[in-house]
């Protein structure tokens, strides 16, 4: 399984699965992050999307938010520290 020790706020985001069609395929900017949600900077607006159950695009890499249900402090640690 692969972990998941970046930073994510300033980074290009889009969401590539999701239930709410609303959401789909909605690219912004990551401006903050908490354990279950992230806030994206859309054309000037913030929406809070939440990380259950939806798959994000950012740098190339695509990531279940589900796996990345931490705090983000803790998963951004440097294992074994």
């Amino acid at each position: 399984m692969k972990e998941y020790h970046e930073e994510y706020i300033g980074k290009n985001v889009e969401i590539k699965k999701t239930r709410n069609k609303e959401i789909q395929g909605l690219k912004g900017k990551i401006i903050d992050e908490t354990m279950h949600t992230f806030k994206v900077k859309v054309n000037k607006k913030i929406k809070t999307i939440m990380k259950k159950d939806n798959t994000f695009m950012i740098n190339g890499n695509e990531i279940q938010g589900n796996k990345i249900i931490k705090r983000p402090e803790d998963r951004i640690k440097i294992k074994g520290r």
